[in-house]
């Protein structure tokens, strides 16, 4: 385990730039986690229209219960007819969603400014499945 923990330290600092709310996300993402980031994520999709990006290229590990916050967070900014990108350059974690299905769940982009670079926000959403 290493100190570097997602869950520790500061409440998850927001920074706007272009409009988004951008957090940066640092070492694991897993069960001890869970919990605090997803209160934080609450907190920062509890109004109308919420433009976050989550940038996870600092995270080493993300197990399910942070793909459950991720999956939480998105089901959220979705109800409140706003825009979830994250931020990654790893093939891992790419592999992940491929393999839980998540693919096409989330808007993932390389690099932060690609993710802020225009590009109108995606249309009204699609029914829900399941």
């Amino acid at each position: 385990m290493t100190d570097n923990r997602t869950g520790s330290g500061p409440l998850h600092p927001a920074r706007i730039v272009g409009g988004a709310t951008v957090v940066t996300l640092r070492g694991e993402i897993d069960l001890l986690a869970a919990a605090p980031l997803s209160a934080r994520l609450d907190a920062l999709t509890a109004g109308p229209r919420p433009d976050l990006v989550l940038d996870l290229r600092t995270v080493d590990f993300i197990d399910c219960a942070g793909l459950g916050v991720l999956c939480r967070a998105r089901n959220r900014v979705r109800d409140r007819d706003g825009r979830l990108r994250l931020v990654t350059d790893s093939a891992q974690f790419r592999r992940l969603l491929r393999v839980t299905g998540l693919t096409d769940v989330f808007e993932v982009h390389p690099r932060l400014p690609g993710c802020l670079g225009g590009g109108a926000p995606p249309g009204p959403r699609a029914a829900s499945t399941g």
